[in-house]
């Protein structure tokens, strides 16, 4: 019999190790990592122990993953309390930029909304230029990336030549009225393929708050 025929055979009588038990103990074969001839009982162990090993790596990681997000969710929830619990547009603006930069450990951000006349004068209602509204009007959802030819980059002021990789989040469901910027002198801590639920979910949350306090 050629390997394949064995194979072949094996498979259609599964319990042909079960009726001769004495083989699994008889027969011999390389051991995976090298060296020594390893009974085929035990090297069925080895493939086991390998096989737990990488289950229980997965396992860690599906943990850690899990316990990042409850933390992440626990910030989210404590943003929007903070801003259910505000008065007016300065109560808004500084809770956020508390929230982001002290419980995020987000240095650098940036809101603006325009079409609000309550904002005239503000650092919030500065003149935004057609082609940023355009931008943040087509996005449709929390965008990230590197920070480097950024049509919002001016938004940071001093701090653009420090900030490596942002965040973008429009502001509004059906109609966007307002931009929030993200940035970080880490140029791996905002990037193209990351979730953006948590993101998705402070946009709303913001952009909630600041439609019934203007």
């Amino acid at each position: 019999m050629n390997p394949e025929e064995v194979v072949q055979f094996l498979k259609a009588n599964p319990g042909f190790f079960d009726q001769h038990p004495e083989l699994l103990e008889t027969i011999y074969v390389p051991h995976p990592h090298g060296g020594r001839a390893i009974p085929l009982s035990e090297r069925q162990l080895v493939t086991l122990r390998e096989k737990n090993r990488v289950i229980e790596s997965k396992l860690g990681e599906l943990i850690q993953f899990g316990e990042e997000n409850d933390a992440i969710s626990e910030k989210v929830q404590r943003l929007s309390v903070a801003l259910l619990g505000t008065r007016d547009f300065a109560g808004v603006a500084h809770a956020l930029y508390f929230h982001l930069r002290e419980d995020f450990s987000v240095p650098h951000v940036a809101l603006r909304v325009w079409g609000k006349s309550l904002l005239d004068g503000t650092l919030e209602g500065s003149p935004v230029t057609e082609a940023q509204r355009a931008r943040a009007e087509s996005m449709g959802a929390p965008q990230c990336g590197p920070a480097a030819g950024s049509d919002f980059g001016d938004w940071f002021g001093g701090a653009r030549e420090h900030v490596r990789s942002q965040a973008l989040i429009p502001l509004g469901a059906t109609s966007v009225f307002g931009l929030l910027a993200l940035g970080s002198e880490d140029a791996k801590r905002f990037y193209a393929e990351m979730g953006t639920l948590y993101l998705r979910r402070i946009g709303e949350t913001v952009a909630a708050a600041l439609s019934s306090r203007l």
